[in-house]
């Protein structure tokens, strides 16, 4: 199934976000931990892909796993900058022959080699060219793309980000996806701000449930997220017990879902760190919610 056909339901659903090993030895726990969260029957798991592609074989194998094992639709995601048109096209054909249909195009973090190089050499410098390259490689994919409702950390200001957004869906981005966010109001700021240039189509906020307090500051480095006082406080009161800071976290990542939910918003993807217990409790505490349509 194509995610755009589940993104076009009225009925409330939940995504997970896992990722690859970084090495063969660690492949095999990796891949219990994405069944055991594909065994909790999420709309879709989509697949990181890591920097430099080096992940890139577990990416599909493990996206491959999740859809035939559990009928889980899955979401690969393919980055570019560090890529050749030809790497590229060689990989779209795998996704291909690998029965892919949903892929997440991405420019992809820049490496330290990569900075050092002129990026005038450089096939891809953003995800909108790999988003025209699947476009016409005339598979029958469905392409999402990221979106920063804090600014992308490369932007000038958001102004000039949103404009960016919006070539991406010109390109062919079927629907979007957030960096974590952790304030619900940024979120809904952003979308009024969006669909103002003209841009319709779904977009699903990310939530990353933080149960841990070491994982604060990583948040930070990787996104930029604005983190409120209430998380903050949050973190300062629970975060040097690590069971109370796992029960904290997870209520607080529900609460966020809860309320985009009872806000219109009807799809939530979460960042689950390969966390089966997390992915777990989250579903089991929306049971009652997912699945039904809540329009008026």
């Amino acid at each position: 199934m194509k995610i755009i056909d589940i993104l076009n339901k009225k009925n409330m659903s939940l995504s997970f976000e896992v990722f690859p090993p970084k090495r063969e030895s660690t492949f095999e726990s990796v891949v219990e931990a994405t069944e055991e969260i594909a065994a909790c029957h999420p709309a879709f798991m989509s697949v990181t892909y890591g920097a430099g592609g080096g992940t890139s074989k577990y990416t599909l194998e493990i996206a491959k796993n999740i859809k035939e094992k559990y009928n889980v639709p899955s979401l690969a995601h393919l980055t570019c900058v560090s890529s050749s048109r030809a790497t590229i096209k060689e990989k779209i054909k795998e996704m291909e022959e690998m029965g892919i249909k949903n892929v997440m195009a991405l420019r992809g973090d820049l490496t330290p080699e990569l900075e050092k190089t002129d990026p005038s050499t450089w096939d891809y410098k953003h995800a909108t060219e790999l988003i025209y390259d699947l476009k016409e490689s005339g598979g029958d994919f469905c392409i999402g793309a990221a979106c920063y409702p804090e600014v992308h950390p490369d932007s000038v200001n958001q102004k000039d980000d949103l404009i960016h957004l919006r070539d991406k869906v010109e390109a062919g981005a079927e629907f979007l996806t957030t960096q974590m966010v952790f304030d619900n109001n940024l979120f809904f700021n952003f979308m009024y701000k969006i669909r103002e240039i003209g841009v319709t189509v779904p977009i699903i906020p990310g939530i990353m449930p933080i149960t841990n307090a070491n994982q604060v500051a990583r948040a930070i480095k990787l996104s930029g997220s604005f983190m409120p006082q209430r998380f903050k406080s949050l973190v300062d009161y629970f975060g040097n017990d690590p069971d109370a800071m796992k029960q904290a976290g997870i209520a607080y990542a529900t609460d966020q879902i809860i309320d985009l939910y009872a806000n219109g918003i009807t799809n939530v993807h979460v960042y689950s760190m390969n966390k089966p217990d997390v992915a777990k409790t989250i579903m089991d505490n929306l049971s009652a919610i997912l699945g039904k349509d809540f329009a008026r």
